[in-house]
């Protein structure tokens, strides 16, 4: 059973206003809202990014030949713990590969750390060791590869491990749980989240006459290993998810009216939108696919499925189901609708639209003959 509910104010496009001395801070404005929903909508998306969101960081750090961390290292200006403090501050970015082949798996990067006699002579008797010098290319980017680690005195080779997971927040070092610990691994706390700062800005903005609708901004400063534009949509993406969750005691669909009048429920405009076939309406070619598979032909057959039964369809997931559901919202329709005010049921609806296709076809015939 489908409730209807009054229209509310959504913003139709989301504006980003980047600064180009500061890659990484941008404004993001989303105009208008219903009053109180910039609020309810900032503060949740606050929050989500501050706390929810992943990125890679070093957890354990071994040097060859340095046992523990209260040491001093021969050839080497600080100790190890100074090193270690120095580590809290790398920034990894997770580059685009395929995620199958190693997910969130944690990685051991290993570089051989080479400082000659020669290095030394350049750098009038101090080699400056940075985060670039100690981190090959490969599954990561070094965010700050400038990054100070150590200065180097003498000349001397040494292996360096990085271990690097994923994770959220900020994690301690006993907290983390490493299975394969070597005895001469050092482990270190963490600072998985890369978002810094974000500012939830409220403010009032203009509908028509009314002024009382909700402009919001949200401030967004992350540390470079995501953009402030990926913040925003894995927040996004992240809250839809923990949404869903509440479907599963859905009683009632709503359906909202979309302020188009009393066109919208005339008759003959909703049975031209139920007459489409589904290869009319611009779907993903897994979605059709699994459409056509089940023998749904028309969007009359479609929506009168209710949303718990598309899932039984073979091949077909949540990512569809959400494509689908949101190409019917812009048609203003939905699925489990009750079509019996126009003849049709789950039972009947590919009937019904054959019949309609011909006396609409017998319409436009008749029609040219008028003329």
């Amino acid at each position: 059973m489908s409730v209807k509910y009054g229209k509310f104010e959504m913003p139709s496009s989301i504006k980003i206003e980047k600064d180009a001395a500061n890659p990484t801070f941008s404004r993001i404005v989303a105009e208008p809202f219903e009053r109180g929903f910039g609020h309810t909508v900032g503060n949740s998306m606050r929050r989500m990014m501050l706390s929810a969101l992943e990125a890679p960081a070093i957890i354990s750090v071994r040097i060859e030949g340095i046992p523990h961390e209260y040491m001093c290292i021969e050839g080497i200006v600080e100790d190890m713990t100074n090193i270690i403090l120095n580590l809290k501050g790398a920034l990894l970015r997770r580059l685009p590969t395929d995620e199958s082949s190693h997910g969130r798996d944690v990685r051991i990067l290993t570089n051989e750390l080479e400082v000659t006699r020669e290095d030394l002579d350049k750098n009038k008797g101090q080699y400056r060791v940075t985060l670039g010098d100690v981190v090959a290319p490969g599954l990561f980017e070094v965010v700050n590869p400038e990054l100070h680690l150590f200065t180097v005195t003498k000349p001397m080779t040494r292996q360096i491990d990085l271990r690097v997971a994923y994770g959220r927040g900020y994690v301690p070092s006993e907290r983390h749980n490493v299975r394969d610990k070597l005895s001469d691994e050092i482990l270190i706390d963490a600072a998985f989240s890369p978002v810094r700062i974000v500012n939830c800005i409220v403010e009032n903005t203009r509908v028509g006459q009314d002024t009382d609708f909700d402009r919001l901004i949200l401030e967004v400063t992350t540390d470079g290993r995501i953009t402030p534009a990926e913040a925003v949509t894995f927040a996004a993406q992240i809250g839809r998810k923990h949404f869903d969750v509440f479907d599963q005691i859905q009683e009632h669909e709503l359906s909202f009216d979309t302020g188009l009048g009393d066109a919208a429920d005339d008759e003959d405009d909703m049975m031209v939108k139920l007459a489409l076939r589904i290869d009319e309406i611009e779907l993903s070619v897994r979605s059709t696919n699994c459409l056509s598979g089940a023998n749904i032909e028309t969007i009359a057959e479609l929506v009168t499925i209710p949303e718990r039964k598309m899932l039984e369809f073979r091949n077909f997931g949540k990512k569809s189901l959400n494509e689908i559901k949101a190409k019917l919202t812009d048609m203003g329709l939905h699925l489990g609708m009750d079509l019996t005010r126009y003849g049709i049921d789950s039972d009947n609806a590919k009937e019904r639209i054959r019949i309609y296709f011909e006396q609409n076809k017998g319409n436009k015939e008749l029609a040219k003959v008028e003329d």
